[in-house]
């Protein structure tokens, strides 16, 4: 462990290492795993998934749908922001006007044309059209404190402003009405938490007051330092690593099957080669992935050749990951590349399970079949800003859908990109088809789940003929604890922990 970092716990004092912390106190700076799993500390969503996916009661207490374009939500009374302001209706509408001024939500909440405060603690939220998923975008609504973040700084900044990777006021000060409280925060060392003194959650078994979050990049570092008793809890657990957490006396190790996928995307804006087809087909065959899941990922996964996870209503069980080193040479031939070309490419080294070694492999794979790699991998707070400018050849990226629906792989990742509505902005691969386009809006839009599955499926046939990105795999997950920290019940496939719920016995 890092020098300096040695922290005591106690029954309720309790440290967590995450491989990297959030990039930002603002909810709507970035949509990320990071950015959510703050979000659940520190504010509380409308609605929140339970472990078997379905939807539990937050600030919404309850909704109805009263009619094909309208639901509503009945609010929790009696709740109070961290600055002591009382929560209401106008907080609501205030953070989804935000939301949809933010570069990366605002896709998510297209459908929502409007929210109408009814009265104090009712609000309807209105759709452009029949729209199947508004109890899942609802799970992205973690009210702010409308009054708290409105106005100006004491330099004339706008309080509400949304600026990514910058310095404002909502990325560094928060209000929001959830189970901790920020005490301090120093970016890549440590963010503490303390315990909301006046939190609505009466019924919540969470006994933990006291919270610090340590970036510990390394895994073997995450796993040494919960073996030596300087940590409680670590997550990810690295596959490499379950063998000897299993091994060891008071520790848990508790996994769960993983939906998030890892790809890499083919940037067609600045590596010409990667507009043909058969070339990005020629990639497809060339990489091995099923060799990564065995050998890199110790079978801690499961290898992809679609988006959609097994069990999505976009998954298409026809479609299988397709490594053939000779089919791959041929294409390569066919486009008339068959002596190759040269590409840069670059991947976090502590945001995945194995990101470099699997950026390293996959390089190799690729040298194969001449593609030379020029590879840089970086730590996640520089690889994001580095991400977004699609600069690189290749790119890795893992997405999760939070709304546990296909569409949203192919909303962010592979959809035209598309400023004005939010669509397409993870699409670092610049991949555009028309039809796709279309055939997900229809999906969008269609109520009956049989038929919509069916599109979602031949949204994933497109883009696997066209090779419109390079599938992995999907990465399970794994979190560890001293077995008087009980995690099992505040885990989930969506990879934030409800730490409000966490409960921590005596040794």
């Amino acid at each position: 462990m890092a020098a300096g970092l040695s922290f005591a716990a106690s029954a309720a004092d309790i440290t967590v290492a995450y491989d990297a912390d959030p990039v930002s106190l603002d909810p709507h700076e970035q949509l990320s795993g990071g950015t959510l799993q703050m979000s659940h500390m520190v504010f509380d969503p409308l609605v929140r998934w339970t472990q078997d996916l379905q939807f539990e009661p937050r600030l919404a207490t309850s909704w109805e749908r009263i009619d094909d374009t309208t639901v509503r939500f009945n609010l929790r009374k009696d709740v109070k922001f961290h600055s002591g302001n009382d929560f209401n209706a106008d907080d609501v509408v205030w953070t989804v006007e935000r939301l949809k001024a933010s570069p990366d939500f605002k896709g998510i909440f297209t459908p929502i044309a409007s929210v109408k405060k009814v009265d104090d603690y009712t609000v309807d939220f209105v759709t452009d059209g029949p729209y199947p998923l508004v109890l899942q975008t609802m799970t992205y609504v973690f009210p702010m404190d409308a009054e708290y973040y409105s106005g100006t700084t004491a330099d004339g900044k706008d309080k509400a402003e949304i600026q990514k990777s910058g310095s404002t006021f909502a990325s560094t000060n928060v209000s929001g009405t959830g189970p901790f409280t920020v005490k301090s925060r120093e970016q890549g060392v440590k963010v503490e938490f303390d315990r909301f003194d006046d939190y609505w959650d009466t019924e919540s078994p969470g006994n933990v007051d006291n919270l610090t979050l340590v970036p510990i990049k390394e895994d073997a570092t995450r796993v040494a330092a919960l073996l030596s008793g300087d940590v409680d809890m670590i997550a990810p657990v690295s596959p490499n690593d379950h063998k000897r957490i299993e091994r060891a006396d008071g520790i848990d190790l508790v996994t769960l099957p993983g939906t998030r996928i890892i790809t890499f995307q083919l940037n067609q804006s600045v590596s010409e080669p990667l507009k043909d087809p058969r070339v990005r087909q020629a990639i497809a065959y060339a990489v091995n992935n099923d060799g990564i899941v065995k050998k890199i990922m110790k079978g801690f996964g499961t290898t992809a050749s679609q988006q959609s996870p097994a069990g999505y209503a976009g998954h298409n069980e026809d479609l299988a990951p397709r490594y053939d080193l000779k089919k791959a040479k041929s294409l390569m031939e066919e486009a008339g590349y068959g002596d190759g070309f040269a590409l840069t490419m670059i991947a976090p080294n502590n945001r995945y399970v194995n990101d470099e070694k699997i950026a390293q492999a996959v390089s190799a794979m690729l040298s194969k079949i001449g593609i030379k790699v020029d590879l840089q991998t970086m730590p996640k707070a520089q690889y994001w800003p580095e991400f977004d400018k699609c600069a690189a050849g290749m790119q890795m990226i893992g997405w999760h859908s939070d709304t546990e629906d296909s569409a949203n792989f192919t909303e962010f990742l592979t959809m035209t990109r598309n400023a004005d509505t939010g669509k397409g902005q993870y699409n670092c691969g610049h991949y555009s088809n028309a039809e796709v386009d279309k055939l997900v809006e229809a999906a969008n839009v269609e109520t009956d789940p049989a038929k919509r599955a069916q599109m979602l499926k031949d949204v994933e046939a497109m883009l696997y003929n066209d090779a419109a990105f390079l599938p992995l795999h999907w990465q399970n997950l794994a979190w560890a604890a001293k077995s008087n920290v009980d995690i099992q019940p505040i885990v989930n496939a969506m990879d934030f922990p409800y730490f409000g719920d966490l409960v921590v016995t005596e040794k």
